[in-house]
């Protein structure tokens, strides 16, 4: 059983620890505020419990129905728990700074229940972090208090205002929309003078941020929803913020390739400022039946004038099956693009032909005539340009299949969801795109399209084109600086926030 702190809204802030966790979990039990596009990480088996309790004045609020609903989360904790299930309880911010993290450990120590502790990255200093908000600055604060937003009866919530206001230091109130101005009253009674700064943060991380100056006598005016973080005292008037969030700042993009690819073109979005949902749509998988010719074609590949691929995924699959890269040296390589020439680049090899159009036409072209032989490694069920093309410019063709690529499953339903606030979606093949489109018209997928659709290459824009997707971006160049700095061209001219269809 694991205890995780999801961190305060950017999924790109959970712990490596958390993400490792996740990927091995078999149930996941949630909170209400986490973002859904981290259950992604999860196993596609992994069974997924919504547990979030919803704010004050819905219809489970109130304290005796907290009371009762945090003993059933208890109790399933313990049943799974029990059963030898690997369980992550996946919350908010950090587990043990008002998340009943403590109540939940101390439940299953009762019942004998191993446990252990991942600590998050809290909203009480991250969020304030976000909005440029230092919550000690020399001169300004020398202390920060972090308190929940109760009022009431002093014996039964343990906040004492009055002598809050009388501390010095910074306060960092979490959950106290509901109850601004009764707390703005408090301090205010306790000595806080009615012009002290107070800095509120919505949905703090996150692209829909917003944050909002006023006063301790204003507070109980400002108009914003949960979740919000309250900063009073002179560090809340500071805004050490980056003036640039990055040309992609504030925008969710979502990236379809499969796991082993995605990396480099979420890494690119992220560093532009955009929030990064990785939903992988293929899966890219070995062709048993093909495994011999492709071990053969690789122990022979010294016969071959030239050896072509069209794929980051047919180098990573034929490279390592040649026994000495040295029989190499009398081939020439040619490489679709950009991505697939740095695939050679990782095992030390240097393309020697790129066509300046990164598509299988553009690659046909740029090849010399000949009467040798070439090796095209491919995928399985791939078109016949390349080989077709070569033959008529005088080449003898050889084809080995090194892998294939296959729909992955659908994604949790709350991931699905969670779309539906995405700016973007990127494609980067053909069988991406027919993938997406499948599980978005499958009976129980409703996958929504975000409002913009980019996509790496002519023969992937061809293909979004022909299944009645509008392509909005399609950059010059088949590379992931290319698509980041294209989407982030296209998405500044679009207001934020217009989710998808």
């Amino acid at each position: 059983m694991y205890l995780v702190g999801a961190g305060p809204g950017d999924p790109g802030l959970l712990t490596r620890r958390g993400a490792e966790l996740l990927a091995q979990a078999e149930v996941v039990v949630y909170d209400r505020l986490i973002d859904h596009s981290l259950l992604a990480l999860a196993p596609r088996h992994a069974l997924l419990v919504d547990v979030g309790k919803r704010p004050a004045g819905d219809t489970d609020a109130g304290s005796a129905g907290e009371a009762a609903r945090q003993e059933d989360i208890n109790a399933l904790l313990i049943a799974h728990g029990q059963a030898g299930r690997r369980v992550v309880r996946l919350k908010g911010g950090d587990p043990f700074l008002f998340g009943r993290g403590g109540e939940e450990a101390a439940a299953l120590s009762r019942a004998g229940v191993p446990w252990e502790v991942v600590p998050g990255v809290s909203s009480a200093l991250a969020v304030p972090a976000a909005a440029g908000i230092p919550v000690t600055q020399r001169g300004l604060a020398t202390s920060v208090t972090v308190v929940t937003g109760q009022v009431g009866d002093q014996a039964r919530s343990g906040v004492d205002w009055e002598s809050l206001a009388r501390a010095n230091g910074t306060l960092v109130i979490l959950m106290g929309m509901a109850t601004r101005a009764e707390i703005a009253r408090r301090l205010m009674a306790g000595g806080r003078p009615a012009d002290e700064p107070v800095a509120v943060v919505e949905w703090g991380t996150t692209p829909r941020q917003r944050v909002v100056r006023t006063t301790l006598a204003e507070l109980g005016s400002v108009s914003l929803g949960s979740p919000a973080t309250i900063v009073v005292g002179p560090v809340a008037r500071l805004d050490l913020g980056p003036a640039d969030r990055g040309p992609l700042g504030g925008r969710t993009v979502v990236v379809t390739r499969a796991p082993s690819q995605a990396g480099t073109l979420a890494r690119g979005l992220r560093l532009a400022g955009a929030r990064v949902i990785e939903l992988a749509v293929i899966e890219i998988g070995e062709v048993p039946d093909e495994r011999d010719a492709l071990t053969a074609a690789a122990e022979q590949a010294e016969r071959y004038q030239w050896l072509v691929f069209t794929s980051a995924n047919a180098v990573g699959r034929f490279v390592p099956l040649v026994p000495d890269l040295r029989r190499l040296g009398g081939c020439r390589l040619a490489a679709v693009g950009r991505a697939t020439a740095a695939a050679l680049a990782e095992h030390h090899l240097q393309a020697d032909l790129v066509p300046e159009q990164p598509s299988a036409e553009g690659l046909v072209r740029a090849m010399p005539d000949g009467d040798g032989r070439v090796l095209f490694v491919k995928a399985a069920g791939a078109a016949e340009t390349i080989a077709a093309g070569l033959a008529a410019k005088g080449w003898q063709v050889d084809e080995v299949v090194a892998y294939r690529t296959v729909e992955a499953p659908p994604p949790p339903a709350e991931v699905a969801a969670g779309l539906r606030e995405a700016d973007a979606v990127t494609f980067a093949s053909p069988s991406a795109v027919r993938a997406y489109l499948h599980l978005r018209d499958t009976d129980g997928g409703s996958l929504p399209v975000p409002p913009v659709v980019a996509c790496i290459g002519p023969t992937t824009a061809a293909a979004a084109r022909g299944a009645g997707l509008a392509v909005a971006v399609e950059p010059a160049g088949a590379s992931v600086e290319g698509l980041v700095a294209a989407l982030a061209a296209h998405l500044g001219t679009m207001p934020a926030g217009a989710g998808g269809s």
